[in-house]
């Protein structure tokens, strides 16, 4: 098994809890984000936590994944993903914090690479590209829509 850490960080010219509601509004979010959520069905919903199968988009295919999320009032989520199908597992975390121009979303993907074959291929593939796709997908289009 191989892991890797994602991470990044972003300031949005927005109110923390503009960039809150929509971060945390799953079933939006192949609205809010086509380039990367297909579909995202929320199957149990606990107070904070919510239990989702998604399908997801990445490297031009599309992966079902299985979901297990706390949302952090005012604060962003944490989330546990399992995708089978890919050979992946992940811990994702979305900070929010109060910043000068607005809002700083600070985001961590850990991921485990399950199936050997694929790691020789994913590790750099991820590094390399993940991040960069993610910002291009999901942050700069959070941008499109809130700073106006």
């Amino acid at each position: 098994m191989n892991k890797i850490t994602l991470h990044n960080q972003w300031v949005v010219k927005a109110p923390i809890n503009d960039v809150f509601r929509i971060m945390t509004d799953f079933e939006k979010f192949p609205k809010n984000f086509p380039k990367v959520a297909e579909s995202i069905q929320i199957n149990k919903r606990e107070g904070n936590y919510l239990g989702m199968d998604a399908t997801v988009k990445s490297f031009g295919k599309r992966f079902q994944v299985k979901m297990k999320t706390q949302i952090l009032p005012g604060k962003g989520f944490i989330s546990d993903n399992d995708s089978y199908q890919f050979g992946t597992s992940g811990h994702e975390e979305l900070l929010l914090s109060e910043h000068v121009e607005g809002t700083l979303i600070d985001y961590t993907y850990q991921v485990t690479i399950h199936k050997k074959w694929l790691s020789i291929i994913a590790v750099p593939l991820l590094r390399w590209y993940s991040m960069k796709y993610w910002e291009k997908a999901v942050i700069d289009q959070l941008k499109k829509t809130l700073e106006k």
